[in-house]
Order: structure tokens, then C-alpha cells, then sequence
């Protein structure tokens, strides 16, 4: 039950989400799409920070392309219309958005909205859901008094390298893929209370790990064949983790098979991939979703043979 504190919170959260939507009621064709996020959706640290800036809203004004633009490019390459925006501050939970940010997210109704929380669930209290639950509840009552019909995905993120390997750190001792089921525990809490479905991005990263497409530990260096999903800090993604969280999200969203994009996907190309690691990376994605039930087969029939850049 709530109590009145609690409630007349959640109350004034309807009606200030009620009260930004008034005068931006969208008359689009394409369903809008919003990633509410930090570093691990704007793409800290890789190629794919600014990568097709120009193909998505960025509601901070600051240029930036990241996990949506290669969402937006999947989805043009599907044939699927989506309205992209992205909304991001580094290092931030979304406890910062509800006190920062409710003016921009906002500015208009969202179909769809991608979300995730600090990488460690508290950064003070590494493991522990609670702010994670309590901020998605708030955070999922503001975008349903914008639309009610909103669908809401929260992206479980990966197992920081730098948080298992050295030592005196949270999970060091631990297998790599512990510390992200410990995260998709905390996104399934959260999940469940306000009826969002989670995107399985760290346990995608764990199986690219387990099949031998990516490498275990980056700090003993990184075994050839395979990719390194984190950048040089070990802590954030490369441009190979970002597209593999990009694969996910895109089909947890669409229910659309990732490998439909095809080996020679231009994204894939135009950051520098082989066509291998491309088909690898969608593989992983597909095996992940499926796993869950969230996507059916719908492999490839390989209508570009070639890679070249995307279009537009």
C-alpha cells in the first residue's frame, strides 16, 4: 500500500507528465522511440558515440548518436519507421533524470521508452536494486501519464571487467558472467512492478563470451578471433559492445530476428567490422532473445552480398 508521501509523489508526477504533454502531441507516422541513459547508451569510449548523429533527436543537444543511431540504422535496414531520440548524462542513474531531466523527456507522448540505471545498480551500494526499483517506478509513472499505452524496456547491462578482475573490487573472485546476472536480477525486480520487459544486454555479452566470440579478460590481453566488447578502460563498451547491445535492444523491441540484418550490415561495415564478426555479434544477439522467447528465426536470406555504407 502506499503511503501518503509516497503517493502524493507519484500523483505529482502524473500530473506534471500531463502537463508537458499538452502542447506537444505528435502528429508523426512513426512510433517514437526514447533511450534514457548514461555512458552506456551514448557509447563512452568507442566510434559509435557520434555515429549517425543526424539520424536521431538528442535531447541534450550535444550531438551525439550512440546505441539509438545503430537502433534507427537496424531499423531502417528493416524496414521499420521509428522516431528516435536519445536523452543521456554520464555517470547518472535515473534518479538524475527524474530530477533533472522531466522538462525534456517531457516535450511529448513516447511509444516506446529504453531505460537503464547506474552500471553497478547503486554506485554506493554496488548489487543492491533498490534505487533501481524505486527509480523505474517513478520513472515508469511519469511516461505512462504521457501515454498510457507506453512500452517500456530496461536494458540489464554487462559485467564490468574492472569490477571483477582487480582486486578488492565487488565481484573480483567471481566468474565474468556472474556480476551480470546479479544486474539482470535487479532489472527483473524492477520489471515486474511496473509491467516492462528487459532487454538481456549483459547476458548477451556473457554468451559472446562463452561461445569464444569475445574475449573473456581484457587484461591479459585479447586472443586472436576474437573481439573485446569493452573499450580501454575495461569498465565501458567498445564499438563491438555497443552494436551487440544495439542487436538486443533492436530485437527485444521489434521481435524482429537480428541476424535478418545480414553479415554485410552497413552499420557493421561503416565501423570497421568484418563481415565474420558482424554474423557472429547478430548470431549471439539472436541466441540470447530466443532463449527468452523474445524473438522468432527469421535468418538472413543474404540480399546484400556486398558491405557497403548505409543509405541516407
Amino acid at each position: 500500500m502506499n503511503t501518503p508521501r509516497l503517493f502524493g509523489k507519484r500523483l505529482s508526477l502524473a500530473a506534471a507528465a500531463l502537463l508537458f504533454a499538452i502542447p506537444a502531441i505528435s502528429t508523426h507516422a512513426a512510433e517514437s522511440v526514447l533511450f534514457i541513459g548514461n555512458s552506456f547508451t551514448f557509447g563512452y569510449g568507442s566510434a559509435a558515440r557520434y555515429y549517425r548523429a543526424d539520424t536521431v533527436t538528442d535531447l541534450n543537444k550535444e550531438g551525439t548518436g550512440g546505441v539509438p543511431a545503430l537502433f534507427k540504422s537496424f531499423a531502417d535496414q528493416a524496414g521499420v519507421d521509428y522516431d528516435v531520440s536519445i536523452e543521456t548524462y554520464p555517470g547518472a542513474g535515473l534518479d538524475f533524470h527524474l530530477a533533472n531531466r522531466l522538462d525534456l523527456i517531457g516535450q511529448q507522448p513516447w511509444d516506446h521508452a529504453v531505460m537503464h540505471g547506474f552500471s553497478t545498480l547503486d554506485r554506493d551500494a554496488p548489487g543492491n536494486p533498490a534505487t533501481l526499483i524505486a527509480t523505474v517506478a517513478d520513472m515508469a509513472e511519469f511516461l505512462r501519464g504521457l501515454n498510457a499505452d507506453s512500452e517500456l524496456y530496461l536494458s540489464a547491462t554487462w559485467s564490468r571487467a574492472d569490477m571483477v578482475y582487480p582486486e578488492n573490487k565487488p565481484w573480483h573472485g567471481t566468474p565474468i558472467e556472474q556480476m551480470a546476472i546479479d544486474i539482470r536480477a535487479g532489472y527483473d525486480a524492477a520489471a515486474v512492478g511496473v509491467g516492462a520487459s528487459v532487454n538481456p544486454v549483459g547476458e548477451a555479452w556473457s554468451r559472446a563470451m562463452a561461445t569464444g566470440v569475445a574475449d573473456p579478460n581484457p587484461y591479459d590481453g585479447i586472443a586472436p578471433g576474437q573481439v573485446d566488447l569493452w573499450t580501454w578502460d575495461h569498465y565501458h563498451a567498445s564499438s563491438y559492445g555497443y552494436y551487440l547491445e544495439a542487436l538486443v535492444v533492436f530485437g527485444n523491441v521489434t521481435g524482429i530476428d537480428p541476424r535478418s540484418l545480414g553479415r554485410n550490415e552497413c552499420s557493421g561495415y561503416e565501423l570497421g567490422f568484418s563481415s565474420a564478426e558482424t554474423a557472429a555479434l547478430q548470431q549471439v544477439a539472436y541466441d540470447q532473445l530466443a532463449a527468452e522467447g523474445k524473438v522468432t528465426a527469421a535468418p538472413s536470406d543474404e540480399a546484400r552480398v556486398i558491405p557497403q555504407r548505409c543509405e541516407g
